[in-house]
């Protein structure tokens, strides 16, 4: 079998970076958050996943120093929000580079909830959300100790909403959320579908 191979570092000579196509598809940080000021942000974060069961903790990468860092580390706390297919041309309205003071919630035509425990705010249209305390922020680097412009937030659930309908006999049906994941391609999505489900047991 003949491979393309290539060192990141002296660049991939290909049409799109592949490393994001290959780790894929990604779950999307939607994330809301709330500044000292009191406005709201939403954004999404293509670097996104869930780490640990117990506590449930989940993270999210920012590429440079956003809005959305600089709101987390302030106020300790944020929302992740779940991306749907419904939802989707809204979540890419909000990733709009706009003032901090901009309401991407009514920029994306979206209604801002309260949470339970935490001042941030939700999306109220999504089917889950994640209410969450800010664990741990670090900045990235090389392997050679260099650091990079990316910053890592981890955040431990301290809240769940979950839309009834979503829940099939107390289970959380994934298909029926209709989740949409990032692709590797500059405008890539996929849509989880009950076409796509398959069963397999782990080993006893």
């Amino acid at each position: 079998m003949s491979t393309h191979f290539y060192e990141p570092h002296q660049g991939h000579r290909l049409p799109h970076d592949p490393f994001s196509a290959i780790v894929g598809p990604r779950p999307i940080g939607w994330i809301s958050s709330l500044s000292l000021n009191g406005f709201p942000n939403l954004a999404p974060y293509s670097f996104f996943n869930a780490f640990n069961y117990v506590p449930p903790i989940i993270g999210f990468a920012s590429i440079g120093e956003k809005d959305t860092l600089r709101n987390v580390r302030e106020s300790g706390e944020f929302v992740w929000n779940l991306a749907t297919r419904s939802l989707a041309e809204a979540m890419n309205i909000s990733s709009a580079a706009v003032a901090p003071e901009v309401d991407e919630f009514e920029l994306a035509g979206l209604t801002s909830a309260p949470c339970r425990l935490i001042n941030a705010p939700r999306v109220a249209e999504s089917p889950v959300s994640f209410e969450c305390r800010v664990t741990q922020t670090f900045q990235l680097q090389r392997a050679d100790g260099v650091q990079v412009s990316t910053w890592l937030v981890l955040g431990e659930v301290v809240g769940v909403h979950i839309a009834e309908y979503a829940l099939k006999d107390g289970i959380y049906d994934t298909s029926a959320a209709s989740h949409i994941l990032r692709g590797g391609g500059p405008a890539d999505y996929f849509e989880v579908s009950p076409g796509q489900l398959f069963k397999m047991h782990r080993p006893r």
